[in-house]
């Protein structure tokens, strides 16, 4: 449950609470990674009461997997996104949260700072060596028999094309 009761904040101006939830958050995905649906969101949160409504900041973790983008193995890793985020009576639309009475619904924060922070490229290692691009072996595993990958003729002037490094004159 994400949703917090913060009337003892509305009743005076400066006052904070520290808060730590751990909920199921459905439909964490990407197109490349997601949050497993069996898995535990940690949210880490103070929340302080502020003349516009309650501020919230700390942090949100989630385990996360995916398809390793270079060999296709799964790809696990933790998301952790940090946040600062002001909950008021009338929202300003894509800028700040709703407070809803005297309560927070922590979950849209929590769903967002996820979201961001989940890999487009997931890697199954940083040195991962990916799939041969003619037979498909991978690569991690060892090398495979296929012979090295000719340069196309036409090209082949820009392999002897040399830049000096920035900085550098010519």
């Amino acid at each position: 449950m994400l949703k917090v009761n913060v009337a003892d904040l509305l009743r005076q101006l400066g006052t904070r609470r520290e808060v730590r939830r751990d909920a199921k958050v459905d439909g964490l995905v990407l197109s490349t990674s997601r949050v497993p649906d069996d898995a535990t969101v940690d949210a880490e949160v103070t929340l302080e009461s502020v003349p516009n409504g309650v501020m919230a900041y700390g942090s949100v973790t989630a385990p996360w997997v995916g398809a390793c983008r270079r060999c296709l193995r799964e790809a696990t890793g933790v998301a952790t996104a940090r946040f600062r985020e002001l909950f008021e009576r009338r929202p300003t639309e894509g800028e700040t949260y709703r407070l809803a009475g005297e309560e927070v619904d922590l979950e849209p924060l929590v769903r967002e700072a996820v979201l961001l922070e989940l890999p487009l490229a997931p890697l199954c290692q940083d040195d991962c060596r990916g799939l041969c691009p003619q037979c498909g072996a991978d690569l991690n595993e060892g090398g495979c028999d296929c012979p090295a990958v000719e340069t196309d003729p036409r090209w082949a002037a820009l392999d002897e094309l040399r830049f000096p490094p920035i900085g550098e004159e010519r």
